[in-house]
């Protein structure tokens, strides 16, 4: 699970698959300060995919 802070909603949920949109908003909100410590690159420059 993907949970920005803030807003503390989540944006990936497990099973989703990752599209353009959420990867760009997950991007450019941790530019912008936006902490997403539940996952395993919190600077989210690259994503472990665990399954396709």
């Amino acid at each position: 699970m993907m949970t920005p802070y803030p807003p503390g909603i989540p944006a990936v949920l497990p099973g989703e698959r990752l599209n353009e949109p959420v990867v760009d908003y997950l991007c450019t909100g941790v530019a912008a300060g936006m902490v997403v410590p539940d996952v395993a690159d919190s600077e989210v420059k690259s994503f472990r995919v665990v399954a396709e």
